[in-house]
């Protein structure tokens, strides 16, 4: 008996199981033939919109700027150098490392002890010189006077010569008294020859010594300017930089101890490339005197000044390329030479341009254009230059047209965008409408009745579609929540 009634209970759960699962099969294939014959539900879909930074392109005039970095320089820079070696005697308290002097001051002293007896001995030798021109030209007197005595003597001895001859034509004298006559008077001739040399003689002494003169004067003048040598004085107001000298050091002749630097007269130089060099040349291809700005980040301080483009570099360059450029700088206080600095200039002006963010110029040089309907339209723009973040274009045509300041790979022909103009926030976009047949609106209206909503809301939402037309947000929404 308990066989039996385990069997029939089995057989019993069996059966109850067979008919569940028909029963569930039949639930499925109802389902599923239901829903492949109920009519197919639309659902709308929604352009998407976005919302984009926008600018107005106005036809200005804008001053480029150019930015490049420098080196600030002294226009006026002298190395200081001792003419004269010796043991430095003094040095002034300004003589050290950034110490400031005045056109004048003295600055180093050294030992005069040598340029002194130098000086000395030729000084010496200057009164050896005018003693020799003294005694030469009273030689040359002493000379003179001889020569005219000489030609005294030889006037008188003609005289003996023409009075023999006429005795001896009267028959009075002898030819023997004749002879020694004309002897005499060529011995009196040859002596006058004699003092003429030695006139000349006299003569070339005195050149001789005024020669020596001079060149002793000119020993002199050495001498003495080798003696103020060895004070060396400031040519002009600066300041000193690499001094390598002190009290009791010695120097040679030669020797750089300091450099003298004008802080006040600073130029800065540069180097441009040759494109933007060619931008700052007039119609016959002279560098315009173009103003520049100089900046200096100190700690958070800018030190800055201004200045105007004067020369530029008279060759490129080994291994260079551009051109190199010279400012000159006005007032520069917090300056020095050696500074690394930026430098911005100013470029001939340019009409009938717009400033635009970068980011809204593609590679192409094409911008994309707010048109009708707020749809994107692209349009041709001239790149000019690149000032840092923005960019300078011709807008040609697009005079007052509207632009995406900031392009992106979701944006392009033919997008409908929501404008946000600078300053302001974006308009909130209308909403799309729908006009409702009566059996969906029916529907929806149903489903809203028996939802579980709150009463106040199923009265909003019903006064919602009861209008001739409802938002496409609204039906989105409830139809999928019909559909869940």
């Amino acid at each position: 008996m308990r066989f039996l009634r385990r069997s029939l209970s089995g057989i019993f759960l069996l059966a109850i199981t067979l008919t569940l699962l028909a029963w569930a099969g039949i639930m499925v294939r109802d389902a599923i033939v239901t829903r492949m014959n109920a009519e197919p539900r639309n659902f709308p879909q929604r352009e998407r919109v976005f919302a984009v930074n926008v600018v107005t392109l106005t036809p200005q005039t804008i001053v480029p700027e150019l930015t490049v970095f420098g080196e600030l320089r002294s226009q006026r820079m002298l190395d200081l150098r001792s003419a004269t070696g010796g043991t430095v005697l003094s040095a002034s308290d300004a003589l050290v490392e950034g110490g400031t002097v005045t056109a004048g001051q003295l600055l180093l002293r050294i030992d005069p002890v040598e340029a002194q007896a130098a000086l000395d001995r030729v000084r010496a030798d200057l009164q050896d010189a005018q003693a020799e021109l003294r005694d030469a030209e009273r030689a040359l007197i002493l000379a003179g006077d001889e020569l005219a005595a000489a030609r005294a003597q030889a006037s008188l001895q003609d005289q003996a010569l023409a009075r023999a001859r006429d005795l001896l034509n009267r028959g009075v004298g002898t030819a023997a008294a004749v002879e020694n006559a004309e002897l005499a008077a060529s011995s009196a001739q040859a002596s006058v020859l004699n003092r003429r040399q030695s006139v000349a003689s006299a003569q070339a002494r005195i050149d001789q010594a005024t020669t020596r003169l001079a060149r002793a004067r000119i020993n002199v003048a050495e001498a003495e300017r080798a003696l103020s040598d060895t004070e060396v004085f400031a040519a002009f107001d600066g300041a000193l930089a690499d001094v390598t000298i002190s009290d009791g050091g010695r120097v040679t002749a030669n020797e750089r101890f300091a450099q003298l630097v004008d802080p006040t007269m600073l130029e800065v130089a540069f180097r441009v490339s040759t494109s933007q060099y060619a931008r700052l040349l007039d119609g016959n291809g002279t560098l315009i005197r173009a103003p520049v700005s100089v900046a200096l980040d100190v700690s958070g301080v800018n030190l800055r000044a201004s200045g105007q483009i004067t020369r530029e570099g008279a060759s490129v360059g080994t291994g260079q390329t551009g051109r190199l450029l010279f400012a000159r700088l006005e007032a520069a206080p917090g300056f020095r030479p050696g500074d690394f600095v930026t430098v911005s200039i100013d470029e001939p002006a340019l009409d009938n341009v717009a400033l635009v963010p970068a980011a809204a110029l593609a590679a192409d040089g094409t911008v994309l254009v707010v048109g009708e309907d707020d749809r994107l339209e692209s349009g041709s723009v001239t790149f000019l230059r690149r000032q840092g973040d923005n960019v300078i274009i011709g807008i040609g045509e697009l005079a007052g047209a509207t632009i995406v300041a900031e392009r992106s790979p979701l944006l392009g022909t033919g997008i409908r965008v929501n404008p946000i103009r600078p300053g302001g926030a974006a308009a909130p976009a209308e909403p799309d409408m729908i006009a409702l047949d009566d059996e969906r609106r029916a529907k929806l209206v149903a489903y809203v009745t028996q939802s579980p909503m709150p009463d106040d809301v199923k009265a909003r939402i019903i006064g919602q579609l009861q209008a001739d037309e409802v938002s496409s947000e609204t039906i989105a929404r409830l139809e999928s929540r019909m559909g869940s």
